[in-house]
């Protein structure tokens, strides 16, 4: 058995986080020999996500330490990510409606507005009822201020800088978990254990069956899985040369440029979607960081840049319209600053790079970030500066720099890179384009999906025609809001069961799409609090927790899990 076969019949099989790391199997059972930290409930990662599983659990009464591997509380959406997609904002209750309600309240205030005058802002969303007034639109210091403001009031304890030995960092006994022990030698104990990481560490350690990658289309019977068909005509204009001499195969091909797709339509493979930074740019002069060339600068970085240009690609109606005439999508945020995403195919996604970014260590991690980060900077000096830009594309971008009253810590540049997608749970219940289509119905909701299936492109390569085009990219829409199983925020009987798993839950790649909102990751964190503390309650594994014991718990805490 080959290599990659190996690989994908461990992870298919559940025992990849085993065969990575055979020490666990010799702390089944054992104890930890340093004296450890005892809680009631152990969140691993403070993303959005992770800060409602813990400021829940802690008004159950429970004693919690939130453990968070960097210095920030929020994740994404205190790491750049300001204007937050969610879908329908009716969907979201509980302690993720609260926190947006709490950033409108700090939006009512003259004192917030710093940079420009205090004005309403084009929101994505109908206003909701006065009473209960939502804003989704946050500054990233806004809303670190607001995530930690919520966990002190609950008396969290937070501990960061903290890393899970993922090793040997485990302890199991009876297929529950006792305690986890970090790469400082620090070990904490609890009750119940919730892995509220974008990665998926803590789950992967404990034996947890998962995947990453594409499901092929035949394994669930989908069809917006696996390897995606060509996008539609437009996006990518008919003419980009492949090559790194135009015209000469014998060159080689362009960076990160794959001669063909790697497969055929529908079938399954390692890929996920793309990662990018989203920047917190400013045009306000006085509080604007300049973006200036990076020392690594390599001009053949940005080849394909110039010749999507050259082709005519920003005369094609596609770019013009659906993506405004620009490379990067600049949605405002109040106080002259934006939330800078990804806008088309030739944009601040580092397309194909990300690839061995779930299972990589620590320090691979770390590089593959910093080659994103370095491929931004480069991008927009390029858009700001370069000869070969046309002179009215740099007037356009030359304005906008790093706002200097955001990531203060980092330089300006945010602290958290955008994993879309990295591992997923594989448990009794997989979530599949079935559920979001509204051709199945979860029996035991606990927290609804409403964003449309969204995938980033996940390759670059050679068209049948020769030229440069890319695939993996998906935006389909669903008819209506949908329920997401308990069943898929928990692991297998037998395999787990003191641990919950809200943000690499067990959704297809294909259905993820619309799950990995952060507003989603809010809801699912909370609801996965809420069972873990009944579970502590009834002295029993979350498998056993009764579904109508934790639906009117997460009812009476104003969460919304149907579809109204």
């Amino acid at each position: 058995m080959d290599h990659l076969n190996r690989r994908n019949f461990i992870r298919n099989t559940g025992l990849l986080a085993l065969s990575a790391a055979v020490p666990l199997l010799g702390l089944q059972g054992a104890a930890f020999q340093p004296a450890a930290d005892v809680y009631d409930i152990v969140v691993y990662g403070g993303t959005s996500g992770g800060v409602m599983a813990a400021v829940q659990a802690a008004r159950m009464g429970r004693k919690v330490a939130l453990i968070e591997p960097g210095s920030h509380l929020g994740g994404l959406t205190s790491g750049g990510l300001g204007w937050v997609d969610v879908g329908d904002p009716q969907t979201i209750g509980g302690l993720a409606r609260e926190y947006f309600h709490r950033v409108w309240q700090h939006y009512q205030q003259d004192a917030a507005w710093k940079w420009e005058q205090k004005h309403h802002m084009p929101e994505q969303h109908v206003p909701l009822p006065p009473n209960d007034q939502t804003m989704w639109i946050v500054e990233p210091s806004v809303a670190e201020r607001l995530f930690n403001q919520m966990t002190t009031e609950a008396q969290v304890t937070i501990v960061r800088h903290e890393r899970l030995h993922r090793g040997s960092g485990v302890s199991m006994k009876h297929g529950k978990i006792t305690g986890i022990k970090m790469e400082s030698g620090r070990v904490f104990t609890a009750e119940m254990f919730i892995d509220a990481t974008y990665e998926g560490d803590l789950m992967a350690a404990s034996g947890v069956s998962y995947t990453v990658g594409r499901e092929p289309n035949d394994r669930y019977h989908e069809t917006n899985n696996g390897i995606r068909p060509l996008p539609l005509p437009g996006r990518f204009p008919e003419g980009i040369d492949p090559y790194k001499i135009k015209g000469h195969p014998q060159s080689g091909l362009l960076d990160r440029v794959y001669p063909g797709w790697g497969g055929k339509v529908g079938e399954g493979d390692e890929g996920v979607q793309a990662y990018n930074y989203r920047l917190c740019l400013t045009n306000i002069p006085e509080n604007r960081v300049p973006f200036e060339k990076p020392a690594d600068y390599r001009e053949e970085d940005y080849e394909l840049l110039f010749r999507f240009i050259e082709a005519g690609g920003m005369e094609s109606e596609f770019f013009k319209t659906a993506l405004g005439g620009s490379f990067l999508k600049l949605d405002l945020l109040p106080n002259g600053k934006t939330d800078t995403n990804n806008n088309g195919y030739i944009s601040t996604d580092f397309v194909g790079m990300n690839h061995d970014y779930p299972e990589a260590d620590y320090v691979t991690r770390e590089r593959i970030a910093k080659m994103h980060e370095q491929w931004q900077r480069g991008l927009i000096w390029t858009l700001q500066h370069h000869p070969r830009i046309p002179e009215a594309v740099r007037r356009q971008y030359v304005p906008w720099g790093l706002a200097k009253d955001e990531f203060t810590d980092t330089g300006h540049w945010p602290f958290q890179l955008y994993i879309r997608e990295a591992r997923r749970m594989v448990s009794d219940v997989v979530i599949t384009e079935h559920t979001t289509l509204g051709k199945e119905v979860a029996a035991d909701p606990v927290g609804l999906g409403s964003y449309h299936m969204d995938s980033h492109a996940i390759k670059l390569f050679v068209s049948p025609q020769g030229f440069v085009t890319s695939e993996g990219g998906m935006f389909v829409h669903i008819p209506a809001p949908f329920g997401i199983s308990y069943r898929a925020i928990i692991p297998r009987r037998g395999e787990c069961g003191n641990l919950l798993v809200p943000l690499c839950a067990s959704v297809t790649h294909a259905a993820y799409g619309s799950i990995r909102m952060e507003p989603v990751f809010m809801v699912l964190g909370q609801s996965a609090a809420t069972a873990a503390s009944l579970a502590i309650d009834r002295q029993t594994t979350v498998q056993e927790v009764p579904y109508d014991l934790l639906r009117a718990r997460l009812l009476e805490d104003r969460q919304i899990i149907f579809n109204r």
